[in-house]
């Protein structure tokens, strides 16, 4: 089928009325008529006679011709051919990143799918559609021979199935093989109506350490924290290292003012240690709530041995420039100078008070697969549907804590309050804790490669709905340029055009 992409440009053939004008336009003087008689000799006015008459008709074609090539390929000419439907048995989906363990883990599996005429695509953001058959016979020209790029982000596997969930039908078979990693599972579970195998298994590489932060003490110690994380778990382990004498679990670096710390006999880049000081300011409105989160503070920084400076202000004009951390136990609207000023901000969230008799938990979108002993009892909450992502939820999993970026200041917001009329947090073991995980998360971001925790099914498998859709099978029709076909014929046309206006005699008004 013919079709333009542009069709606008059929507006610009209206410049065929150039050469049209040129050829019609022709204008004779009239001629003075010489009379016998001189008794006619009268004033008279001089008459000219005019006349429109088509001049070189085919220089006139051609050129009408030439501006309508143009204009029809300014239009953009295509042929359209519609492909045919395909009928596809199934989907095969692995992650381009993990293909060569992937399928070496589910071989048989993948072996069989591939010959039942599943069809083959990358487990990745638009999901490209690609040969297996071609990339297990060629492997030094497929994604077998070539590592993942690593600056590549990671993967979000929750995401990915909201995106397949509009790509393919509910009753298509649907078989997804990947590595079942903490790291890939981030945000809420999807709701998604798929025909949906998944299997999943734990990598080779499952056992990973690092130093999630440092620091010097007051006493001019080191304090360090080391990550260690297994297909189990990940736990952190605190130490404190001498300044001044060897160590033999660390080293000790020092490069100008900066000083490293990194773990012996090992390849990992040296970590920075910090050398400030922390502030901790506390605003509230009641003082109850501020003798409660300041008795849990004090616990944190004498577990820490961290350079701390804590108070409690009762004006906003009081917040110096270098807050780290600025607890809001307020109801009124924050000083938009403490944005500005602090790094983070925790802050009480406004809004209609809900009583509610749950549990709430500081383990994000992995706390209903906690064991309730690691919950807190909670009274009351404030009414909110926050996009944001949650810190700590409650039962049903709505957020009791959320996270919201402001250019460099980090503003959690608590659905809740630090009184025991509202939750038992301020009277449970759990509440320093839950301060310091929350705190050290926000000062070192945990590094997500190194996270090798996996997660059980249940906790990683969308919600299947009952909900049906489907997704037209046929592929979308190909359209071919013909932008080729009109240039040769704008030549041709060019040329004959001009070879005829040199050869024709110019036509001159008598």
């Amino acid at each position: 089928m013919f079709q333009f992409i542009n069709p606008i440009w059929f507006f610009s053939a209206a410049a065929i009325a150039i050469p049209v004008l040129i050829h019609l336009w022709n204008i004779r003087p009239g001629k003075v008529l010489k009379v016998g008689s001189i008794s006619l000799i009268n004033a008279a006015s001089r008459k000219s006679s005019r006349s429109f008459k088509l001049l070189d008709v085919p220089l006139f074609i051609l050129r009408c011709l030439l501006l309508l090539l143009v204009a029809l390929l300014l239009a953009m000419p295509v042929w359209q051919k519609k492909a045919q439907a395909v009928k596809v048995k199934g989907w095969l989906l692995i992650p381009k990143e993990n293909l060569t363990e992937t399928y070496k883990k589910f071989k048989r599996t993948i072996d069989s799918l591939n010959r039942a005429g599943y069809e083959f695509h990358y487990f990745n953001t638009g999901f490209a559609k690609s040969n297996l058959k071609q990339i297990l016979l060629h492997p030094k020209d497929s994604i077998l021979a070539s590592p993942p790029a690593p600056a590549a982000p990671l993967a979000n596997y929750w995401s990915l199935f909201k995106q397949l969930n509009n790509r393919v039908s509910s009753p298509l078979p649907v078989f997804v093989f990947t590595p079942n990693q903490a790291k890939y599972f981030r945000g809420n579970k999807p709701e998604i109506a798929l025909d949906l195998h998944w299997q999943t298994y734990t990598p080779a590489d499952s056992a990973s350490s690092w130093i999630q932060d440092a620091w010097f003490t007051n006493a001019g110690d080191i304090r360090v924290i080391q990550g260690n994380s297994t297909p189990l778990g990940t736990a952190y382990t605190y130490s404190t290292v001498s300044a001044t004498r060897s160590n033999p679990a660390f080293s000790i670096q020092t490069a100008g003012d900066n000083a490293q710390v990194k773990p012996a006999n090992n390849n990992q880049a040296p970590f920075n240690i910090d050398t400030t000081t922390h502030r901790l300011l506390i605003y509230a409105d009641n003082s109850t709530d501020a003798a409660y989160l300041k008795a849990a503070l004090q616990a944190v920084s004498s577990f820490t041995q961290r350079k701390t400076v804590l108070r409690i202000i009762t004006n906003p004009g009081q917040i110096s420039p270098q807050t780290q951390w600025l607890f809001w136990l307020s109801d009124k609207a924050l000083n938009h100078r403490a944005i500005k000023s602090c790094n983070h901000i925790f802050a009480y969230q406004k809004g209609k008070i809900l009583n509610v008799n749950t549990l709430m938990s500081n383990a994000g979108y992995f706390s209903t697969a906690l064991p309730d002993e690691g919950k807190v009892q909670l009274f009351k909450a404030v009414s909110g549907d926050s996009l944001d992502p949650s810190i700590w939820r409650d039962g049903f999993g709505k957020p009791i804590l959320s996270a919201q970026q402001y250019g460099k200041t980090s503003i959690y917001r608590f659905y809740s309050r630090f009184n025991p009329a509202w939750n038992n947090l301020v009277w449970s073991n759990a509440f320093p804790a839950w301060l310091l995980q929350l705190m050290q998360a926000s000062h070192q971001a945990n590094q997500p490669n190194s996270d090798k925790r996996i997660l059980s099914r249940q906790q990683y498998m969308p919600v299947i709905t009952s909900a049906t859709h489907t997704i037209a099978a046929g592929k979308p029709a190909e359209n071919k340029s013909l932008g080729r076909y009109f240039w040769l014929a704008l030549v041709i046309v060019f040329a004959a055009e001009r070879w005829l206006a040199h050869r024709t005699p110019q036509t001159h008004n008598a």
